[in-house]
């Protein structure tokens, strides 16, 4: 299974960069902005909870189609490329093994823990 999920986020991280340059990017801007949405870390400098509720926020697919969506029907390329970029680097976060973030701890995500095996 663990494969199986690794394949699906391969999957749409690649889908992401192929909307990219759908949309007529330059090929390195996917990759310049690609982990802009780990400046939600900050939050954590405040304490866990906060720390987390930020990092989720900005790792969220479902936030990032809805930001592309509102781009695209807005005709807002910047917001668009934005919702591409959120969708695209939490899709190689998981692929990675870096999920969502539980509010104890920086290393407990939804997928485990980071480190742990």
């Amino acid at each position: 299974m663990n494969l199986l999920l690794k394949l699906e986020d391969a999957s749409k991280f690649v889908a992401a960069y192929v909307l990219s340059q759908y949309f007529g990017n330059a090929w390195w801007l996917f990759f310049a902005w690609l982990l802009a949405p780990d400046l939600s870390m900050i939050g954590y400098i405040i304490n866990t909870k906060v720390g987390a509720i930020l990092y989720n926020l900005a790792h969220h697919q479902g936030l990032a189609i809805v930001v592309f969506a509102i781009g695209f029907y807005l005709r807002i390329p910047a917001l668009t490329f934005a919702g591409i970029v959120l969708f695209g680097h939490s899709a190689l976060d998981r692929l990675l093994g870096y999920g969502l973030k539980y509010p104890d701890d920086f290393k407990h995500t939804h997928l485990g823990w980071i480190g742990k095996k």
